[in-house]
This record gives structure tokens, C-alpha cells and sequence, in this order.
């Protein structure tokens, strides 16, 4: 027979098989015949299983065989994980020769597919035909192999990691929506619905717990802008950098906040220059991560400036910038603060969500809070949130420093923060709050004490068993009451080591540590969508959040943990927001009454000063609120912006700023003093600045 003719002689030669005797591993298996499932020798069966069925299936073209041509044809091909024949490449001069080799491995049956480490992976040789063919019992070979079986998994394993289209998770994420009052307040009338059982007082919020009540993802498209360069759509639209696979994905931003100004009656230029990276993402649908480096130059108006000053270390030519870190002094007049911020939130379970990281935590629904507030520094600390029913449990420890206290090794001392925060959704309308919490210092024989960590034991009673020098101890009660879907009010009371029969002697005592804030807000005021109308009062009575033993002031870099004028105070604000697509603006006025210390050391102690001595207070009872050097305040400031970016809080904005302090006692303190600071910005708003000072 003429075919028997053409196709008596064929070169095999099977690259994985030079090496299947040395190099494949025990874990690694090659493609194999159901005919050669029993063979010891699963090379040799292969080659002849293979051989056996393509001299069946092979044509030969017939103007081949008539011009008596002779050629050696090289085939590439694999057996894919389903262990299907795929011819990749025919090396051959004659197209039919070409077609006819397709057609006998399309011809082929589907067999058993390679394996590594147990798993089906592809497998990829080269085959050598010499036509015509001879007998090929007499010139079988094997050569090296293409790829080892290995090494295509490993090439699959690099090539499987694809993106798909970016879909926004951020807004379904266990991520915090970065705290900041202006972005905060684009979804608080939607939270405040009569009938909505959201927690409204611990911030920040999760992505995932306000999706219900906000579409992140919604807004970000309708404010979307039709951009079709790359750089239009990352510096209108998106982020800079953004990857998503299906169980991972990050996003990378270049940030910053370039602010330059004026501050008119001290006649001199302020500026800020901040260059940050941010870097964020989710592993998973429970693991997400966020980091912020800030590198940062500026110099502010005068009164922010000596407040700066006057919060650094003791006996230091260091600074501590409000709510952002030390820093020191760069070129004359200016700071240079470096600030890092960063965490990991894990979703252990439905009701429970577990953080790590540094930052700022705020309980409250006020624009200040009495309780917890971010006016300090980024902190060390461990959060844990257990949510059911109606019911928010909020559990934070915290790490914080005392600057003007350091250990035998130099460093800063360190104390600990203990806080619960209970909020319960007593009805539609209603909301009530339990605060306490426990600072406690960190002593030689003592470390973290343990006896804190507890959620469920009332602190104030575990530092009453373990000494009255234990810890300081605070409880505060707080409530909301939604009138209607337009108008809500809220409030705290905040005790400082209560003692009931102080109260009760109605003596102003000392020891009556009192708090109080009330508060209201009004949505879409006089049926103007997106105006949002805010009163809030607030007051703490002199020596509140002090303590004798010098070291357990509720304070965090020598800031307070609560509202920024410490205590010793009273003040009513009105604030005005109003957006509109990407345009923004928001008006504040705040009156306040004031006392201060009248000496530098704070001797006598008048209540002011969270670093006082108890011990030299000036009296016992009718302590009154503007008590020492009384200081009437006035601050206003208006803000009228442009949202650049709604996917990274990109703003550019003009901001005006007036400040009037007059106090009855000028020295090297406080004196009088009038400010007008204009301020011009390109800022993302991933933080509050508060220079309502």
C-alpha cells in the first residue's frame, strides 16, 4: 500500500521525555493514554500510542506523493488540562502538508492531561517527521524539553494575574470613609431618617456600614466628568494608580495640600506645602488596609503659629502642630512636620469588625465633641465595634505620650486610654449613648494594666478596687432625638470623677467636673436641598479632664482628647453648609467665653490649663465658668470650594478667616488680638484642619 509507503519512517521526538528520567519530580505527571494507564514506562507508551493513531489519521497530500518530495517537518503542539491535542506551529514549505498534520491531531481523542502537584496543568512538546517516512522503530529519539511542566505552570500562575474592569470596591469595603466634617456632612441628613437604624456618633464610618443610606459609587458617577485623556480622567475621576483581580485589589494616590495666604494684620505670608502618598485596598472581602505618609513645610498666621509653640515639649525647640505632630523649625518662622497615618480592619464575623493602626477616633454627633474628638494627633490603637439589633457596642484602647514627661531613656512616656462607647436605637426617633473611659499611666512596676481591657466592667468601679491613683475615670451620657426627617437635636454630658454629694451641697465645688453640649441641626433648611443649618452650645466647667497626678490629663501630645479649648470655657456656634454638584461652601461663626491661667506655671490654678496642679487650685467652691484671666472670642470663617476629584476628596478652595481675642490681662500668654487670614488651597480633604482656635 502507497501510505504504508509514505508513512513507514517517523522522527519522534518528545521534548518532556529527555528529561522525564532526570528532572521530572515526583510530583509532576505526563499526559497519558487510557491504553498506557497500567504501563510501567509511560514514556515509551506514549510515543507509541501517539505514533499508532496518527498513522491512522494522517493524509498524505497527493501532490506530495506524486513529485516523490522529501521534507522534515517540525509540529509544536500541546495537551491542554481538559487533555486535548493543540497543534501551535507546523514548520513545513507545503500548505498541504500543513492541513494534513491539523487534520490528524484533530483527529486525536482527548486522554489524560499532565499533572503538577496534583492539579492539571498544560503540557507543550515538539514532534520531528521526516517525509517520506521510514521505519520508525529505527530512528526514534527524544530531545530537550519546550517547557517542563513546571515552568508552564509557573508561566500560567504569572499570567493568570490579570486585572478586570475596576469596579469601585473601595465603596463596599470595610475601609473607613476618611473623616472629614464637609465630606461627613454630604450624608448626614440620608442617616438621620426617622425610621434608619444607623449609629451616627462614632466616626469614622465604614464604607460598608453606610452603603444602605449613601452610594459612594452612585455619586462618584453622576459627578463623573466626560474626560477621555488619561490624565483628564486621574486628576478629574479616578485614582492615580488602581488594580482589581477578583479577590484583591488597591488603589495608589498622589496627594496633596498647597495652601498659600495671608495673614493681614501681622503682615506676613502663611503657606502650607504637604506631599502625600496614600495607599489603600482589600484583600478578600474581611482584610483591608489604608496608609498615608505626609512630608509637610508651613507656616501659619500668628496666633496658630505661638499655639504651635506653646504645645511642643518642655525645655524643647520642638513643636507639636495641632492635630497633625511634632515638628521642628525650618527656615526661621516656618515647621516641617512629617505625619503618618495607617491601618488594618479585619471583618471577623457579621457583628463583629476588628482595627489596628494610627489615627483619630470621634464619638459624637456634634461638630465638637466633649467625649472623644480628633483635635489631637494621630494616635496608636486598637478598635473593636460589635453591632446587632439596635445596638453599637464601640470598644478603643488607646496608646498615647506625654511630651512634658519622659523615661529614664529619653523617650516620651506613655499612658493608655481605655473607652467604650454603647449606642442604642431605642426607637425611629430616639437614640441614647453610654461613654466612659479610664486613663491610666504607664509606671516602672506597672505596664499596661490589663484590669481596663475588659468590655463589658464598668471602669470607673475597676479603678476604684485598684487605688484611687490608679486611673482617671470619665463617663458621659449623650442622646439624638430626630424631631421629623428635616431636623434633629443631640447632646452630651460628660462627669468627671463624679462625686454625688459635691453635687448635691449646690456649692459650685471644684469637683463638680461637668461637660455639657446641646445641639441642632436642620437639612435642607427653608426647603433649600443641600443647606445644612447647625446651632450647637458648649461648655466645661474649670478642671475638667485635668488630674493630680500630672501624668493622666485627658491629653495626647499635650492636646486635648476632647473639645480643643480644654476646659474652663462656654461657646455657641452656627454653622452653614451648602453644596451643589461639585461646588461647595460653608459659612462658621462661634462666640466664647473663656478663662485662662494668670501665670505661666499655672500657680494658682484656675482650671483651664489640663496640665494644672489640682493641688494648688484656687479654691474649693464658687468655681465658676471665665474664672482667672477672662477672655471673650470671636471666629468666623467662610469657604467656598470646587470638588476637583469625588473619588479622592481632590479640593481647590478660598477660605477667609477672622479671629477677635480679647482678654482682660495681656502677658506673654495671651493677649489682645485681632486676625484676618486669607487662605487659597489645592487640598485632598482626608482630615480636619481646625484653626477655630
Amino acid at each position: 500500500m502507497r501510505f504504508f509507503f509514505f508513512f513507514i519512517t517517523i522522527l519522534f521526538s518528545l521534548s518532556v521525555f529527555s528529561q522525564a528520567a532526570t528532572s521530572v519530580q515526583s510530583n509532576e505527571s505526563l499526559p497519558v493514554f487510557e491504553n498506557c494507564e497500567v504501563t510501567e514506562d509511560e514514556k515509551k507508551c506514549f510515543n507509541s500510542e501517539l505514533f499508532k493513531l496518527l498513522k491512522a489519521n494522517f493524509q498524505l497530500p497527493a501532490s506530495f506523493e506524486e513529485n516523490n518530495r522529501e521534507e522534515r517537518v517540525v509540529v509544536i503542539f500541546d495537551v491542554n488540562k481538559k487533555g486535548v491535542f493543540n497543534v501551535i506551529y507546523v514548520e513545513s514549505k507545503f500548505a498541504e502538508v500543513i492541513d494534513s498534520i491539523h487534520s490528524a491531531f484533530n483527529k486525536l481523542p482527548a486522554i489524560h492531561p499532565a499533572t503538577y502537584n496534583s492539579r492539571p496543568t498544560d503540557f507543550q512538546m515538539r514532534l520531528s517527521i521526516n517525509l517520506p517516512f521510514q521505519d520508525a522503530s529505527e530512528d526514534l529519539k527524544s530531545q530537550d524539553p519546550i517547557i517542563t511542566a513546571q515552568q508552564k505552570l509557573l508561566r500560567e500562575e504569572y499570567d493568570q494575574i490579570q486585572s478586570k474592569k475596576f469596579t469601585d470596591p473601595q465603596t463596599r469595603s470595610n475601609l473607613n470613609v476618611q473623616f472629614s466634617h464637609e465630606l461627613y456632612s454630604r450624608m448626614d441628613s440620608e442617616m438621620n431618617k426617622i425610621g434608619t437604624n444607623a449609629h451616627t456618633a462614632t466616626k469614622p464610618y465604614r464604607y460598608s456600614e453606610i452603603q444602605k443610606y449613601y452610594d459612594f459609587r452612585q455619586e462618584r458617577e453622576d459627578l463623573a466628568l466626560d474626560k477621555r485623556t488619561w490624565f483628564g480622567k486621574k486628576l478629574f475621576n479616578e485614582n492615580t494608580a488602581r488594580f482589581e483581580a477578583e479577590d484583591y485589589w488597591f488603589t495608589v494616590d498622589i496627594a496633596a495640600d498647597l495652601q498659600v495666604g495671608r495673614d493681614f494684620e501681622e503682615n506676613f505670608t502663611t503657606y502650607n506645602n504637604t506631599r502625600a502618598g496614600i495607599f489603600q485596598g482589600g484583600l478578600g472581602d474581611k482584610l483591608n488596609f489604608y496608609a498615608t505618609v505626609f512630608e509637610s513645610q508651613g507656616k501659619f498666621a500668628g496666633y496658630y503659629n505661638d499655639f504651635a509653640r506653646s504645645l511642643g515639649p518642655e525645655g524643647s525647640e520642638l513643636v507639636m502642630v495641632p492635630g497633625r505632630g511634632l515638628g521642628e523649625s525650618f527656615r526661621g518662622s516656618s515647621f516641617d512636620y512629617p505625619v503618618t497615618i495607617g491601618y488594618l480592619n479585619y471583618d471577623a464575623t457579621d457583628f463583629l469588625n476588628l482595627e489596628f493602626g494610627s489615627g483619630n477616633n470621634f464619638i459624637g454627633d456634634g461638630y465638637r465633641s466633649l467625649f472623644l474628638s480628633d483635635n489631637a494627633s494621630p494616635n496608636a490603637y486598637f478598635k473593636v465595634e460589635t453591632t446587632f439589633w439596635k445596638i453599637k457596642y464601640t470598644n478603643i484602647y488607646q496608646s498615647l505620650r506625654n511630651l512634658n514627661n519622659r523615661t529614664a531613656e529619653g523617650s516620651f512616656l506613655p499612658k493608655y486610654n481605655a473607652i467604650h462607647y454603647l449606642s442604642y436605637n431605642v426607637n425611629k426617633r430616639l437614640t441614647l449613648g453610654l461613654f466612659e473611659s479610664v486613663m491610666f499611666a504607664s509606671e516602672p512596676e506597672r505596664g499596661f494594666d490589663w484590669n481596663f481591657v475588659n468590655p463589658l466592667l464598668f471602669w470607673n468601679m475597676a479603678e476604684y478596687s485598684l487605688g484611687s491613683r490608679s486611673g482617671k475615670s470619665t463617663i458621659g451620657l449623650s442622646y439624638k432625638y430626630k424631631w421629623s426627617d428635616k431636623i434633629n437635636t443631640y447632646g452630651q454630658w460628660l462627669i468627671d470623677e463624679l462625686a454625688v454629694g459635691d453635687v448635691a451641697a449646690m456649692d459650685k465645688s471644684w469637683r463638680n467636673k461637668f461637660g455639657l453640649q446641646l445641639g441642632m441641626k436642620y437639612y435642607d433648611a427653608f426647603k433649600v436641598d443641600n443647606l445644612l443649618l447647625q446651632l450647637e452650645y458648649n461648655q466645661v466647667r474649670p478642671y475638667t479632664y485635668s488630674h493630680f497626678s500630672l501624668t493622666q490629663h485627658y491629653t495626647h501630645n499635650n492636646q486635648s482628647l476632647a473639645h480643643l479649648w480644654g476646659a474652663n470655657f462656654r461657646e455657641i456656634m452656627l454653622l452653614a453648609r451648602y453644596r451643589k454638584d461639585r461646588f461647595y461652601g460653608h459659612t462658621k461663626f462661634i462666640f466664647g467665653e473663656r478663662g485662662f491661667e494668670t501665670n505661666s506655671d499655672s500657680n494658682p490654678y484656675y482650671g483651664s490649663d489640663l496640665f494644672g496642679d489640682e493641688r494648688v487650685r484656687v479654691g474649693d467652691n464658687n468655681i465658676n465658668i471665665g474664672q482667672g484671666n477672662r477672655a471673650n472670642s470671636y471666629y468666623g470663617e467662610i469657604e467656598i470650594g470646587y470638588l476637583v476629584n469625588p473619588t479622592t476628596n481632590l479640593k481647590i478652595y478660598v477660605n477667609i478667616i477672622h479671629r477677635e481675642f480679647d482678654i482682660a490681662q495681656s502677658n506673654l500668654m495671651n493677649f489682645d488680638r485681632s486676625t484676618t487670614w486669607v487662605n487659597f488651597g489645592f487640598r485632598t480633604d482626608v482630615f480636619n484642619w481646625y484653626f477655630d482656635y
